[in-house]
């Protein structure tokens, strides 16, 4: 094994992404993601359609990755929602008492357990040692199910990662410690089971999108009618970029006062959640959205 830091974060990177699943860099020897923030975007290269965030930009193509890690040893993030994952997050208790140990469970005693009353074995999966001793389980999930991240609902100190989180890879380095793969070559599918615990509530039936009444320019309602119809037919892979493209494009008529604000985030807002988005994610994308649009509109004879 080298002992080069930047070829061994290459090795990584490249080796999570011939597993399928996609990297994005993280800061040397950090948990942080080490891509630009929204406030120093210069809306140039992937960001020309607004901002990208980490999870729209994580990718496995090997030369994007050797281009990213060739000069710099980043840590390697892994993006679990593109990737189909789901990765269980089995914590260690953070208090100890006088002698340097805890007597609360820890999160992989209470997942034992948890699959013990469901009549389970500990599945067998992929699994990587977190820098603080905890332990991570990968998962694949089915490409119709799209879960995303949850504290605390499958047993105390027991987390998931899916769509809106991202997990640090083995061969990553931190002060507090290494991530390293223990067992298991292969991410094993998702029990059942555990789908059935963390599948969220059946959305509400959607009717046609239909704006509501409002004095504005045709031209404004008829964009935001054009682009929340092409929310409603995204593919799987890109609702939440698409999302926030369309947002972006309408938010110059906010800007030029054409219409209201808030009749745009609520169509949006009912276009996303009616395309399988959390009300979460819909939310922040459409709010970062708007906000980075109107920041950045030319004056209307200037557009």
């Amino acid at each position: 094994m080298t002992h080069d830091p930047r070829s061994a974060m290459l090795r990584a990177a490249l080796d999570a992404a011939e597993r399928g699943w996609y990297v994005f860099p993280l800061r040397p020897g950090d948990k942080r993601p080490a891509l630009h923030g929204e406030s120093a975007c210069t809306y140039t290269g992937d960001c020309a359609g607004g901002h990208l965030k980490w999870e729209q930009r994580a990718t496995r193509d090997p030369e994007r990755i050797r281009t990213t890690w060739w000069h710099t040893p980043y840590n390697v993030g892994i993006a679990t929602g593109p990737s189909n994952l789901l990765v269980v997050d089995l914590d260690m208790p953070k208090h100890k008492n006088s002698k340097g140990s805890s007597d609360a469970p820890s999160g992989a005693a209470n997942f034992g357990a948890l699959c013990e009353r469901a009549g389970h074995p500990v599945p067998n999966t992929y699994r990587v040692r977190t820098a603080s001793g905890g332990t991570h389980l990968y998962f694949t999930t089915p490409h119709r199910l799209r879960l995303t991240n949850t504290a605390g609902t499958i047993g105390e100190l027991v987390d998931t990662r899916a769509w809106g989180g991202y997990v640090v890879a083995a061969g990553s380095v931190t002060p507090a410690g290494d991530y390293e793969a223990l067992s298991g070559s292969v991410a094993a599918p998702l029990p059942e089971w555990l789908q059935t615990i963390l599948k969220p509530a059946p959305a509400s039936p959607t009717g046609p999108l239909r704006l509501p009444a409002v004095d504005g320019s045709r031209a404004a309602l008829a964009a935001l009618e054009a682009e929340c119809t092409v929310v409603s037919a995204a593919p799987d892979k890109q609702r939440n970029t698409i999302l926030n493209r369309c947002a972006f494009k309408v938010g110059r008529f906010v800007a030029w006062g054409d219409i209201p604000r808030h009749v745009v985030e609520e169509a949006f807002q009912g276009a996303g959640e009616g395309r399988g988005l959390t009300a979460a994610e819909c939310r922040a994308t459409i709010r970062s959205a708007l906000d980075s649009s109107i920041r950045k509109a030319r004056p209307r004879d200037a557009a």
